[in-house]
């Protein structure tokens, strides 16, 4: 049976990245210009796959990765399920600034179901994650198209491989760094029967840098010298 490809990557480097703030999907700034150097230096040294296809959430700094990233890419395909999660009033603050916010406390207690102001709730976030990930497999098993690749973001990424990725682990470590991600796959039978993607790489293909070379030996390839 025929088996689809898609190639999670998650945005370059902002300057809400470098400081440390919470940067979710109610900010929509650009990439910083380390950021653009460090895509064009990745894509230099390490190969992207060749896609005819490329998905990507609505805000500046991933639309501008796509760009940087497959700029030979006509069919760019814009899908506001990729957005952020949006943290609402702790948007735009950092760590330091927060920790002594009781409301902030309650918002890192997966437990309490505390939704900040203006954000979105956890059960939102993971129902809009996990359908666009089962929405980008199967156009691409419908319309017969073997691979294609998603620029998202890091918390999109790892909320859709905590629910539908294999092998099972929690969204923690699924952390990707900046310009990189994971390549999942399915065939057309596991899409509909389970509804779930197998995780084959890291991306882009050879970098084992960051967070990279764990995941690698760990989940992807146990067993194996990466």
């Amino acid at each position: 049976m025929k088996t689809y490809k898609l190639h999670l990557i998650r945005h370059g480097l902002t300057q809400g990245n470098r400081e440390g703030t919470f940067v979710g999907g109610g900010l929509d700034i650009p990439l910083c210009r380390q950021g653009e150097e460090d895509l064009r230096a990745l894509a230099a040294r390490f190969p992207y796959p060749n896609v005819p296809l490329v998905f990507s959430s609505p805000m500046k700094r991933a639309l501008q990765t796509a760009e940087l990233l497959y700029p030979e890419v006509k069919e760019k395909v814009i899908i506001e399920q990729l957005r952020e999660n949006r943290f609402g009033e702790f948007e735009g603050k950092t760590m330091t600034e927060l920790r002594d916010n009781r409301d902030f406390a309650a918002w890192l207690d997966p437990k309490s179901g505390y939704v900040p102001k203006g954000g979105e709730s956890g059960e939102n976030f993971a129902k809009r994650t996990a359908g666009a990930l089962m929405a980008m497999m199967q156009h691409l098993a419908r319309q017969g198209i073997p691979q294609a690749a998603c620029i998202t973001h890091g918390g999109v990424i790892m909320s859709m491989l905590a629910q539908k990725g294999l092998p099972r682990k929690p969204s923690h470590q699924w952390m990707s760094d900046n310009g990189c991600g994971f390549t999942v796959q399915a065939d057309a039978g596991m899409l509909m029967r389970d509804e779930m993607v197998e995780v084959v790489a890291v991306l882009p293909e050879g970098y084992l840098g960051g967070h990279g070379e764990e995941i690698a030996r760990r989940y992807i390839h146990p067993g194996e010298d990466t």
